[in-house]
């Protein structure tokens, strides 16, 4: 769906066409009569968020050819073309409890990205996919590949909404996401300052708020909430 800001301009562009995307990330930037003198510049960043959001948009195999191949498509580009800087879209998902085959619990909290990714849906296992294929490339070609493995999206207009109330006052069906979330003005804050941070070679980042999604101690709530931790000497870091 295209922007309505003035500065941005939509380029209709079937990130499964190699062709196509090269062409997007090649061509002119802003509409001109006549078009400027000389090539167009290169773009700073690539900051890549396009997919399939969630499992059963799509059936599996599809869903799982389109947002690998999309994404290879965008990195392979975008390194080859020159682009030093590439932020892709990951999920929580990855971490194998928000689409497992019957109920699943987290290892241990806070969730951090060292924590063993080996989710059995396919969904997350295409955005597992996406994050070896940029590691790989980000090795071969020294750029710097920063993947956010982004929560629950939460618009401002929703804090007032179901979703947001039964974050709070139903927490037992909200495991799945760690009881964590990202208000969506907080994720471009994130993806900006990705593209201004230099240097970092291939890093993955939780992209999720420093609050969760209740209104008790995070300590309490988790002994109240989970429990292999009701007998614990207490969480790890929270």
């Amino acid at each position: 769906m295209p922007l309505t800001h003035p500065d941005v301009h939509t380029l209709k562009t079937d990130l499964s066409d190699s062709g196509q995307v090269f062409n997007a990330l090649s061509g002119q930037w802003t509409l001109h009569e006549p078009f400027p003198e000389g090539l167009p510049p290169r773009p700073d960043a690539v900051v890549h968020l396009a997919g399939y959001a969630r499992n059963m948009i799509a059936p599996d195999n599809e869903l799982f050819r389109s947002n690998t191949q999309g994404t290879y498509n965008v990195v392979e580009a975008a390194c080859k073309l020159g682009i030093r800087k590439i932020i892709i879209a990951s999920s929580v998902t990855v971490y194998g409890v928000s689409f497992a085959q019957g109920d699943a619990n987290y290892p241990y909290f806070p969730i951090d990205e060292d924590q063993d990714v080996n989710p059995t849906d396919t969904y997350a296992l295409a955005k597992l996919c996406n994050e070896r294929v940029a590691r790989g490339f980000a090795a071969r070609f020294g750029v710097d590949i920063y993947i956010l493995r982004i929560g629950r999206v939460i618009e401002p207009e929703e804090y007032n909404g179901e979703i947001f109330y039964s974050y709070v006052h139903e927490p037992d069906q909200w495991k799945v996401h760690g009881w964590s979330y990202i208000d969506a003005r907080d994720l471009g804050g994130m993806c900006e300052a990705a593209v201004r941070t230099d240097g970092l070679g291939f890093q993955v980042f939780n992209a999720t708020n420093d609050t969760m999604t209740n209104v008790r101690k995070t300590e309490e709530f988790l002994r109240e909430e989970v429990s292999e931790y009701a007998d614990s000497e207490g969480v790890g870091g929270v």
